[in-house]
C-alpha cells in the first residue's frame, strides 16, 4: 500500500484481524471450484469449513469492491488511496464526516447548497460500512447525530436505514442494492466540484475519497452554481438526480395522424356529375349539387413533425364498428364546451356510501357510460351511468337466428331480458388495485394483490383470460388508447407490456429501484410512463423497451400520472402532496403545482387540454390553468436546463373545491368537458 506523507500504514502482509477478508477470498475460490488452491490455502491459514460457511456474499462483494476500487476514479478525478488499514475504526469515519460537514457549512453561500448535496449519500455509505464492520450501535448514533441536519425529504429514508442493524440485513435491501448498482448522481457546477475536490485532496480525506470514488457520480456543468430552491427542484430520488445524458434520446411525443372519417359519413360524388358540369352541349342545364362536406370532418389533420410513423409499432386495424364509434365521438365533441379561466367545468361527483373503507379503486369508461369499482373483498362492481341497462349476450341457440349482416348486430346479439343497472365480477383472490376499460368498451382489465391480471368480457360477464407473470401484487394496469396493448406494474419493481391475445408479456421494463406504483400509456401508444416508490418518473419506448426519459424531483412515491392531450407534457402526482409537470421533449421540469395537503391519487386533463384537474386524499379537488402554464413556459424556455426557475404555482390555480369527508378516487372528463369525480365517503 502506498503511504502519504506523515501517514503510517501496515506494510505487505495482511494483519491477523483481517481474517474475514481471507475467509471471503477462500469462499470466492470455492465458488469457482478451485479445489487444490482452496485446500492449500485452508491448510496454510488454518481455516475450518465451519468458519468458511459463515461468510456471506456481501463480504465477498465488499472484498472485491475494495480490491478493484483502489487507485483513483477517472470520472471524478478524486484519489482513493487506501484507508483500509484504518477504516475499521468508527471514529475515523465520524471525524472525516464532521470535517466535511464543517467545510460545507463554512463555504460561500453561492456554493454551499450544491456542496451540501454530497452529505446524504456519504452518511448512508458510512452507515453501511459501520454495520458491515459490526459497529451497529456506533452506526445508529452517527445517523441520529448528523441525520437531522440533512434535507427533510431524506428523513424517512434515514428512519428506514436504522432498521438495518446486522450484516444479513444488508442483503436484498432496496437502498443498499440501489447504491451498489447505480452511483448516486449529483449535478454540480464545475466551480463547486473543484472546491470539493480540493478540500478532499488538501485534507487527505482518504475515507471520504474512497466513498466518493465508488458511490458518487458528478454530472458537472459550466455556469453559476444553483440556489437552494433550484437544487431542491431536481433532488429527492433514491439515486440522486437524473443524468442529463439519460434524457438526450429523441422522443416522438406528437399524436398519430387521424383516419379520414369523411369517407365514412358521406358517399363520394359520382363521376357523371363532374362530366355534366362541364358539358359544352348543354350550357343552360342546371348543375347538380354535390353533396356537402360535413365541416366536422373536412378539416384535415396536419402531420406533426414530432409524431412517430404510423407503422412504428403495429397497431390494431380499426373495425367498421370502431370507426362509427369514433365518428359518434367526434360529433359529440363538436358540442364540447371550451374551458378557460372564465368558463370552468361543471363537476358531477359520485359518492360511494356505506362502503366502510372497502373501496380500493374506481374507473369511468372513455364514453362515460360505465363505472367500475374495485373492492378489498376481491370483487369488481360495474354500474351503468346511463338509463341503458347492462345486458348479457343471447344464448347460442338464439344467436343463430340473427342476421349477421345487420348494421346493428352488436345491439341485436344482446338479450334485453338480462338488463341490470349493475353487475359484479368475482375471480380474484385479493384486493383489486385498478380497473381499466378497453377503448372498444367490450372488455375490462383488473389487477390485484393476488399477482394476476384478469380480462373480463361485457358480453358474457365472465373472466376470459388470466395473465400471470408478475411475482408480487400488481398495483396498476392500463389499456393503450388504441386498444390491444396494455401495461401493468408491480411490487416486483417492473412494468410490463402485454397484448390481450397472449398470456406472456411482450416487454419487461426493468430499472426502477423500488415498487412501480403507476403506469400510463402515451396518447400515441408508442411510450409508457411509470412512477415508482424510488421517487422517479420514467418514460419507456414500447418499440424496443429502452428507457428514454428519467425525471427526478418528487420527494415521495408517485401514485398518479397523466399525459396532456397534445402528448408533449406529463403530469405526475405524489405522496409529497405536489404535482410536477414535465416537458418530454427535453425531460425537464416545467412547473410544480402546490396546493394539496394529502397524497395525489388521480388527475385528468380536459378534452381540449386547457384544464388540469387534480384530486387528492385531502378531500380537495383543484383546477389548474394548463394552457396559461404552457404558454408562459414556452415563452421563457430559452434558459439552461440545469437551472430551472419555476413560477409561483398559485398563479395557475383556477379553483379548489373541498368535499366534506370524501377523498378522490377517480377523475374523468366527458367528451363534452363535464368533469366526473368518484370518491368513497369516510365515516368518522
Amino acid at each position: 500500500m502506498s503511504t502519504n506523507s506523515g501517514n503510517i500504514t501496515n506494510g505487505g502482509v495482511a494483519p491477523p484481524q483481517d481474517k474475514r477478508d481471507l475467509l471471503a477470498l477462500l469462499k470466492l475460490i470455492k465458488k469457482y471450484n478451485l479445489k487444490q488452491t482452496e485446500e492449500l490455502l485452508c491448510r496454510e491459514a488454518n481455516i475450518t469449513n465451519k468458519e468458511l460457511e459463515e461468510v456471506n456474499d456481501i463480504e465477498i462483494n465488499s472484498l472485491l469492491t475494495s480490491a478493484l476500487g483502489d487507485g483513483h476514479d477517472h470520472h471524478n478525478g478524486l484519489a482513493a488511496s487506501g484507508a483500509s488499514g484504518s477504516s475499521n475504526d468508527p471514529e475515523i469515519y465520524e471525524a472525516a464526516y464532521a470535517d466535511l460537514r464543517n467545510f460545507v457549512e463554512e463555504s460561500l453561500d453561492i456554493y454551499k447548497h450544491e456542496l451540501s448535496m454530497v452529505l446524504y449519500p456519504i452518511v448512508v455509505q458510512i452507515y453501511f460500512k459501520l454495520v458491515q464492520g459490526g459497529f451497529s450501535e456506533q452506526a445508529r448514533k452517527f445517523v441520529e447525530k448528523y441525520g437531522p441536519d440533512l434535507d427533510h425529504y431524506f428523513r424517512d429514508d434515514l428512519q428506514n436505514l436504522l432498521m438495518i442493524t446486522k450484516r444479513s440485513d444488508l442483503e436484498n435491501n432496496d437502498t443498499v442494492t440501489a447504491m451498489e448498482l447505480d452511483k448516486f448522481v449529483i449535478r454540480m457546477s464545475r466551480d463547486s466540484h473543484s472546491l470539493f475536490k480540493r478540500h478532499i485532496q488538501d485534507r487527505k480525506q482518504e475515507v471520504i475519497a474512497d466513498i466518493v470514488a465508488k458511490y458518487l457520480h458528478f454530472d458537472t456543468y459550466e455556469g453559476t452554481a444553483r440556489s437552494k430552491a433550484q437544487c431542491d427542484v431536481s433532488t429527492g430520488s433514491i439515486t440522486g438526480e437524473a443524468k442529463r445524458q439519460d434524457n438526450k434520446i429523441r422522443v416522438y411525443y406528437g399524436l398519430l395522424k387521424e383516419v379520414d372519417y369523411q369517407t365514412l359519413t358521406t358517399p363520394a360524388p359520382a363521376l357523371v356529375e363532374e362530366e355534366d358540369d362541364n358539358d359544352p352541349d348543354a350550357p343552360d342545364k342546371p348543375k347538380k349539387k354535390k353533396p356537402k362536406k360535413d365541416p366536422l370532418f373536412s378539416k384535415k389533420s396536419k402531420s406533426d413533425p414530432n409524431a412517430p410513423a404510423s407503422d412504428r409499432i403495429p397497431l390494431p386495424e380499426m373495425k367498421d364498428a370502431d370507426k362509427m364509434e369514433k365518428v359518434k365521438a367526434l360529433r359529440e365533441s363538436s358540442k364540447r364546451v371550451p374551458l378557460n379561466k372564465d368558463s370552468l367545468p361543471s363537476v358531477c361527483f359520485y359518492t360511494i356510501l356505506n362502503a366502510h373503507n372497502t373501496v380500493t379503486c374506481a374507473e369511468i369508461s372513455e364514453d362515460s357510460t360505465m363505472m367500475a369499482v374495485g373492492f378489498t373483498d376481491s370483487s369488481i362492481k360495474v354500474w351503468s351511468l346511463t338509463p341503458a341497462k347492462l345486458r348479457e349476450m343471447k344464448s347460442a341457440e338464439l344467436l343463430k337466428d340473427i342476421d349477421k349482416d345487420a348494421e346493428d348486430i352488436n345491439t341485436r346479439m344482446m338479450d334485453d331480458r338480462t338488463g341490470e343497472s349493475s353487475r359484479t365480477f368475482y375471480g380474484h383472490s385479493g384486493p383489486i388495485y385498478r380497473c381499466a376499460f378497453a377503448p372498444e368498451k367490450n372488455l375490462l382489465l383488473s389487477c390485484s394483490e393476488d399477482t394476476t391480471i384478469r380480462l373480463w368480457s361485457f358480453h358474457t360477464w365472465t373472466c376470459i383470460v388470466v395473465y400471470k407473470g408478475h411475482l408480487f401484487p400488481v398495483w396498476d394496469v392500463r389499456f393503450s388508447p388504441h386498444g390491444y396493448y396494455f401495461a401493468s406494474c408491480s411490487y416486483d419493481k417492473t412494468a410490463r407490456l402485454w397484448t390481450t391475445d397472449s398470456n406472456q408479456p411482450l416487454r419487461i421494463f426493468c430499472g426502477h429501484l423500488s415498487d412501480v406504483d403507476c403506469v400510463q400509456f402515451h396518447p400515441n401508444s408508442n411510450y409508457i410512463a411509470s412512477g415508482s416508490s424510488d421517487r422517479t418518473v420514467r418514460l419507456w419506448d414500447v418499440l424496443n423497451g429502452q428507457l428514454v426519459r428519467q425525471m427526478c424531483g418528487h420527494k415521495g412515491p408517485i401514485y398518479a400520472l397523466a399525459f396532456s392531450t397534445c402528448g408533449r407534457y406529463l403530469a405526475s402526482g405524489s405522496s409529497d402532496h405536489s404535482v410536477l409537470i414535465w416537458d418530454l421533449s427535453h425531460g425537464q421540469l416545467v412547473s410544480s403545482l402546490l396546493r394539496h395537503t394529502g397524497s395525489i391519487h388521480t388527475m385528468s386533463f380536459s378534452r381540449d387540454g386547457n384544464i388540469l384537474a387534480v384530486g387528492g386524499l385531502d378531500c380537495m379537488l383543484t383546477l389548474w390553468d394548463f394552457s396559461k402554464l404552457t404558454e408562459e413556459y414556452l415563452s421563457q424556455s430559452g434558459g439552461s436546463s440545469h437551472n430551472p426557475d419555476l413560477n409561483d404555482s398559485e398563479t395557475y390555480l383556477l379553483r379548489s373545491y373541498p368535499t366534506k369527508s370524501t377523498p378522490f378516487l377517480a377523475l374523468h372528463f366527458t367528451r363534452r368537458n363535464l368533469l366526473l369525480a368518484v370518491g368513497m365517503f369516510k365515516s368518522s
